[in-house]
């Protein structure tokens, strides 16, 4: 069975920093991309970031210079370090393990508050 835990949301001040974490179990973890994506009501599941089993990692622009996303195959886990938060970062946050044409899992996501 396969089971993605996130954790590490909260309610943070603006200008603030979250370490958001995903552990991984039944997939592969080591052939699996990992990424988060974000979602508020009534829009769209986006992708934040997202890291290859090799190690390379994209994100969307809103993000870039401070997003980090990383991995630890010892831990089956992704990360994902977000600093200098602002109020439009604010939505749940879900993890998702893919291998392209093979597995598409999702976790239930952790919410991010962005407020003062």
């Amino acid at each position: 069975q396969v089971q993605l835990v996130e954790s590490g949301g909260g309610l943070v001040q603006p200008g603030g920093s979250l370490r958001l974490s995903c552990a991984a179990s039944g997939v592969i973890f080591s052939l699996s991309a990992m990424g988060w994506y974000r979602q508020t009501p009534g829009n769209q599941r986006e992708l934040v970031a997202r890291i290859t089993p090799g190690g390379r990692k994209n994100y969307a622009d809103s993000v870039k210079a401070r997003f980090t996303i990383s991995r630890d195959n010892a831990k089956n886990t992704v990360y994902l370090q977000m600093n200098s938060l602002k109020p439009e970062d604010t939505a749940v946050y879900c993890c998702k393990s893919e291998r392209v044409g093979v597995w598409d899992y999702w976790g239930q996501g952790t919410q991010v508050t962005i407020s003062s």
